[in-house]
């Protein structure tokens, strides 16, 4: 499939932008981005096309999808541990299902080839017990509000691709990290820098991540590869790492020594449900494993960053700001 010109939502977002901005490298494709707010660290070479609300009925997408052959799909009402929505799943179909597929008719009807679509991995479930792993081919068995918009949308996408013929392809990545990530992985960040001693230093669970840089070349391989039409994939770095490891791999990055103390798992998961953190814990302590090996095998895909070379690049820019 001849690729020339590539429309990509949420291009002032963590994953958006960065794609955005590695596609812009080259001359390969013509780019537009799609932009509720002005995003300066985008090429010049990028044509806008802003919008106030991603949800509004009348939005027209026609302008910005004229003679598009592949759209990405990133915008989207991500997941949050402190919701205040009265009904957040409400407030997640409107964003993640319904503006979703008013996109992505418009796109059919516009002749657009292909559809990309950054799903979760939460569609497949909040964890995987030891000695189990998620795979794309898994019964859907989401938990929360913002995992079920996701599969909502995905199989409003499928149908939309079956009576269209526009290709479709679902991209469910693990937890992203790289340059500009914020949140926990954050904050992990600066406890480490800081020296500030941690009880995680004997938790054993295993977690797949995947870097910004890996999850762009995969999207990347997903614009044209024909095998990729109509597929469904898992995205990571591939093996899955401990908290614990994490931490440590972090340090490594920073160049300091971390000081984790081997507080027992149980203690500290009881802890945390008493006073209303069971999410943070099972995010820190719980399993979430996933099988990648659809994407060699279909794609020949395999990740081209190292964990610890990710967590160097992503870590670089903090170490830098804090020289200044």
């Amino acid at each position: 499939m001849k690729v020339e010109k590539i429309f990509v939502t949420g291009g002032s977002g963590f994953l958006g932008g960065a794609l955005l901005r590695h596609l812009a490298k080259g001359d390969q494709y013509s780019l537009i981005a799609a932009l509720r707010k002005e995003c300066r660290e985008l090429p010049e070479s990028i044509r806008r096309f802003a919008f106030a609300d991603l949800t509004a009925d009348d939005i027209n997408w026609h302008d910005a999808l004229n003679q598009v052959d592949v759209v990405v799909h990133s915008a989207a009402r991500v997941h949050v541990m402190e919701e205040s929505a009265v009904d957040p799943l409400a407030e997640f179909r409107r964003v993640n299902v319904d503006a979703t597929l008013n996109l992505a008719l418009q796109a059919a009807r516009a002749g657009v080839k292909r559809f990309i679509f950054i799903s979760s991995i939460k569609v497949n479930g909040e964890s995987t017990r030891p000695g189990c792993v998620f795979t794309a081919d898994d019964v859907p068995a989401p938990v929360d509000p913002y995992g079920i918009s996701k599969l909502e949308a995905e199989l409003g996408l499928q149908a939309l691709s079956t009576t269209t013929g526009m290709e479709v392809v679902i991209l469910r990545p693990v937890l992203v990290y790289g340059v500009g990530v914020k949140a926990n992985f954050l904050s992990m960040i600066r406890w480490l820098q800081r020296g500030v001693p941690l009880p995680f230093g004997a938790v054993h669970n295993k977690r797949s991540l995947v870097s910004l840089d890996n999850l762009i070349d995969f999207i990347v391989a997903c614009i044209d590869h024909p095998a990729a039409a109509n597929q469904t994939f898992l995205v990571s770095d591939g093996p899955a790492v401990s908290t614990t490891e994490l931490l440590r791999g972090i340090a490594a990055a920073l160049h300091s020594s971390s000081i984790l103390l081997p507080m027992p798992v149980n203690l500290m998961i009881t802890v945390a449900n008493v006073v209303g953190k069971g999410a943070v814990a099972q995010r820190i302590f719980g399993s979430l494993e996933v099988d990648i090996s659809k994407n060699q095998r279909l794609l020949g895909w395999v990740p081209p960053v190292s964990f610890q070379c990710a967590l160097d690049a992503t870590v670089k820019p903090f170490l830098e700001s804090c020289k200044k």
